[in-house]
């Protein structure tokens, strides 16, 4: 069956946000004087929630401090705004232009809160492509919960096997065969091809143009 609905990953798969996160995490330790988390560290919770991604960097904290980890990072974030505007990766804008003009239903199943999310996403105006963004204030559960999947095809109305994930990380490929839905890798973001393939990716690609082949 031909896909018609193909929802989107955003950081690391559509917008080149690693050294931005990595800036505003290891500005946030600063700040609060804590024990500094390597790079490779932090850009490994990229794709999980913000209080996640503390809590995977700071195992011991209570939800008191991961609070204000999470309050402290958002506000380094507003007050360097203009700095830490991440640019999206070469070629996405021609093929979310391409895919709408092929017929496909796009969507956004990010772990970023959807007002950062619409922010990004007007500032480079990509948002008049899509038809339906889920955020991580959005669902209960989140990736590598199926939920933002699930609420997606629930809303527009698709099956399973209609449906075409894309995202950079584990948790994305974990996130769409939970819902029954198969998955591209995207070899560029944040983790490793051994890693996409591990996870169970039924396909890899190294460039965002390459998805205009995949999907014909």
């Amino acid at each position: 069956m031909k896909y018609r609905l193909i929802i989107f990953d955003f950081d690391g798969t559509l917008c080149d946000t690693r050294q931005n996160i990595i800036i505003a995490f290891r500005a946030t330790m600063e700040r609060l004087g804590l024990e500094q988390r390597s790079e490779a560290a932090c850009g490994a919770t990229i794709g999980l929630t913000l209080r996640d991604g503390f809590r995977e960097l700071y195992p011991t904290f209570d939800d008191a401090e991961i609070d204000h980890c999470v309050d402290t990072y958002r506000a380094i974030f507003a007050e360097r705004r203009k700095e830490l505007m991440p640019n999206l990766f070469p070629g996405v804008s021609r093929v979310l232009e391409e895919l709408c003009r092929r017929g496909y239903i796009l969507s956004i199943a990010s772990s970023r809160l959807t007002d950062s999310l619409r922010l990004f996403m007007d500032a480079h105006d990509i948002s008049r492509h899509f038809d339906f963004i889920v955020g991580s204030d959005s669902v209960e559960r989140h990736k590598p919960d199926p939920e933002p999947v699930l609420m997606t095809l629930k809303e527009l109305g698709y099956r399973p096997s209609e449906a075409f994930v894309v995202g950079d990380m584990p948790v994305d490929i974990a996130m769409a065969h939970g819902a029954g839905v198969s998955a591209c890798g995207v070899t560029y973001g944040n983790a490793t091809r051994d890693e996409l393939l591990a996870a169970g990716a039924e396909y890899l690609i190294d460039d965002i143009e390459e998805l205009l082949g995949v999907l014909p």
